[in-house]
């Protein structure tokens, strides 16, 4: 059996408004304001490269968990949605610590813009973090990538949003400032923190503890309580 040996460049990179793994939702499609954007890097930046993509309203994305540790893969997880106890095979699921660390996500187009030289998908709600290399993409097809049968374990449906979201004065006082350029922001911070980004073994906990994540150009500070609703209290622009 020959050897293969396969070196992969990036041929794109995400821009995101998470700026750090933990505040991503674990699948796309669950924060609608979680948008995102495809640069193109050269020498793949050539309208070329995108002519007839226009047709297409969705796409696979192959992807890097570049954030995850080299060479930590274990032969099994603990997914977050059977509570973070419960082992199953890294095959069975869609962990980011793998063999190789390469990621599968199905993302919206909303659109292609081409201007200066510089080549830019626009996508619909994802699940990257802000720099997460793209090595490949490939167009979604309805007839041959949709199953409506199809059987999916523990992740049959989508998960439920655990924790009620509520803001401090403060907070919705600096939710004012930020209204200009981020419209929807105070939509996202719920939606992000509905989906209870903490770690599994810290979900069931009812101890008040104080989290943070970074979300655009901001760091969000939230309190939770009673292991059941969070206040968001601070929304503090990064230096």
């Amino acid at each position: 059996m020959s050897q293969l040996n396969l070196t992969l460049s990036p041929i794109g990179i995400i821009h995101s408004p998470y700026k750090e793994k933990f505040s991503v939702p674990r699948q796309p499609n669950l924060v609608q304001d979680g948008v995102g954007t495809i640069r193109l890097l050269p020498p793949y930046n050539q309208p070329e490269a995108v002519r007839g993509l226009e047709h297409f309203s969705h796409l696979w994305l192959i992807f890097q968990f570049d954030k995850v540790p080299v060479g930590k893969w274990q032969p099994t997880v603990r997914p977050p949605r059977l509570g973070g106890n419960q082992r199953i095979g890294v095959f069975a699921s869609r962990a980011t610590h793998r063999p190789n660390p390469l990621g599968l996500s199905k993302v919206e187009l909303t659109g292609i813009e081409i201007n200066k030289g510089q080549v830019l998908l626009h996508l619909g709600a994802i699940d990257l973090v802000d720099g997460t290399p793209i090595f490949d993409i490939k167009p979604y097809l309805a007839y041959a990538d949709s199953e409506q049968n199809a059987k999916s374990s523990f992740a049959q449906h989508p998960p439920e949003a655990k924790l009620q979201v509520v803001f401090s004065p403060k907070a919705q006082t600096q939710l004012i400032k930020c209204g200009a350029k981020y419209p929807n922001f105070q939509r996202f911070i719920t939606e992000v923190l509905q989906q209870d980004p903490r770690p599994a073994y810290h979900q069931a906990s009812t101890s008040e503890r104080i989290y943070g994540m970074r979300l655009y150009d901001f760091n969000i500070r939230w309190l939770v309580k009673n292991g059941a609703w969070v206040e968001v209290i601070d929304i503090e622009e990064s230096e």
